[in-house]
């Protein structure tokens, strides 16, 4: 488990618990394309029953995208993105007092969001655009920031490293410093190695197994393995959906190993695998 960080991130509009161990983000795809449940919850009304589930199973946190990142994916609009997600993020917030995050790297489409009630930013580029570090500091906001090699639309055509675990973990080092310095908190930063995106399978499963090396940071870290192909690949399951048990067994490590947050589309399911980690993990 981390050291020298409390059990208690807070912040002014929200507040996260790790005194049991590792927590769930909730992945909630406003999106008609997103890989594993695009346009499942594209319509509004749908979206937001799904939120509330997803909090009422163990959800910490939701988060809510409005563009897919899916490998092979084309940008859309920030007036699109905002026209999805906003609507969701104002209803959610009346009815649940857990955080909501963008799942973002637009700058307009994330003060758009906090300005709707969300309060957590989580960006995929890790501050590409240095505003949103300057956007998190003056919301009071925690920021989660993921490596990714290229783009969603060509992360995927031939991705290459050296070592992998260090150029990742350089990379998310230098981009913690710079939401430092734009006036984020350390213990409002979240690093994720960004599994999927912009590596091979052999890349996933090396940052698996050194993912203590991320905890040991002392920025709390967040992982992202809920239903990814590369888990398919071992299992043979093509369908997404289908990658629960899979899923399980990422997350089952990643908790033991120290992670902070498991970001899964299955929460039921994950909850108890959480529930189950966490206690044997307590001393």
């Amino acid at each position: 488990m981390q050291s020298n960080t409390k059990n208690i991130v807070q912040w002014p509009k929200g507040k996260l618990d790790f005194s049991e161990g590792c927590i769930i983000m909730g992945i909630l795809n406003v999106t008609p394309d997103s890989f594993s449940d695009g346009g499942q919850f594209f319509d509004s009304e749908k979206a937001i029953t799904h939120g509330l589930e997803m909090a009422s199973q163990g959800a910490a946190i939701i988060d809510i995208g409005g563009e897919s990142t899916r490998p092979g994916s084309e940008p859309i609009s920030t007036k699109q993105q905002i026209e999805r997600v906003t609507p969701v993020i104002k209803a959610l917030c009346e009815k649940i007092d857990i955080p909501i995050s963008i799942d973002t790297f637009n700058v307009e489409v994330a003060k758009a969001a906090l300005d709707a009630g969300a309060s957590m930013i989580n960006d995929i580029t890790a501050l590409s655009d240095k505003r949103m570090g300057e956007l998190a500091a003056k919301y009071e906001v925690p920021v989660v920031l993921m490596h990714m090699q290229g783009m969603p639309a060509t992360m995927q055509a031939e991705p290459k490293y050296k070592n992998v675990v260090q150029e990742v973990l350089e990379y998310l080092l230098k981009r913690a410093n710079l939401a430092e310095k734009a006036g984020v908190p350390k213990e409002r930063i979240f690093i994720d190695p960004g599994i999927g995106f912009g590596k091979t399978l052999e890349h996933n499963l090396e940052l698996l197994r050194n993912i203590d090396k991320f905890v040991a940071t002392d920025y709390r870290v967040l992982a992202g393995t809920s239903r990814k192909s590369f888990i398919g690949k071992i299992t043979g399951k093509t369908i997404p959906s289908e990658r629960i048990f899979g899923t399980a067994a990422t997350v089952a490590l990643c908790a033991a190993s120290g992670v902070s947050i498991a970001r899964v589309h299955d929460i039921p399911q994950i909850s108890d695998v959480l529930k189950i980690t966490n206690a044997l993990l307590k001393k």
